[in-house]
């Protein structure tokens, strides 16, 4: 059996409630989940609290904690961590500035070449705030976002966890992108 089928198959066994299948689970999808959390931490400023190993863990906790999903397959349960580890960063974003009546938020660096906004580092909060604007106007191009430029999946998993075709992904990539650019351009001035 291959790695996706039995990927595929531990995450049913998880939702029929088999709880060694996560002992089982966890070493095939530790290093993708590391490299998911590595993306997200890799954009945050110098500084960050929180560890890719400890957002790991966090996630998977919350992830694990939820047996009624049912898991289609490795794809789609990487697509959910990659939302849950953002949700994850954003919580502690809140919290921080919380903390700091207001300032010190936490920061991400976004990639000219990913969103289209500048080399230039962007609360953390006001990139969650503009994805939750854009899930408003259309969900399906916010969860591509939170996939390709969060997760760091390659168009052909999106494609696969989304059930969309790779050239469809790449043209709803692009319009999110340019959607993304302006509301945060227009967040800055």
């Amino acid at each position: 059996m291959g790695d996706d089928a039995q990927i595929t198959a531990l995450l049913d066994e998880i939702r029929d409630g088999n709880r060694d299948a996560v002992e089982e689970l966890v070493p095939l999808l530790y290093r993708q989940l590391r490299l998911i959390a590595s993306g997200y931490l890799r954009r945050e400023r110098d500084g960050h609290t929180l560890e890719p190993t400890a957002l790991v863990h966090e996630a998977y906790l919350r992830l694990l904690g939820h047996e009624e999903i049912a898991w289609q397959n490795r794809a789609h349960f990487l697509a959910v961590a990659s939302q849950v580890m953002r949700r994850i960063l954003t919580d502690h974003g809140r919290k921080r500035a919380r903390a700091k009546r207001g300032g010190g938020g936490v920061l991400v660096t976004l990639n000219e070449s990913l969103v289209g906004v500048g080399n230039r580092d962007l609360d953390v909060v006001a990139v969650d705030d503009a994805l939750g604007a854009l899930e408003q106007v259309d969900p399906e191009l916010s969860r591509i976002v939170e996939m390709r430029f969060f997760g760091g999946m390659t168009v052909d998993e999106t494609a696969e966890a989304l059930g969309l075709s790779p050239r469809g992904v790449d043209r709803a990539w692009a319009t999110a992108r340019a959607w993304l650019q302006r509301e945060l351009r227009s967040d800055v001035s």
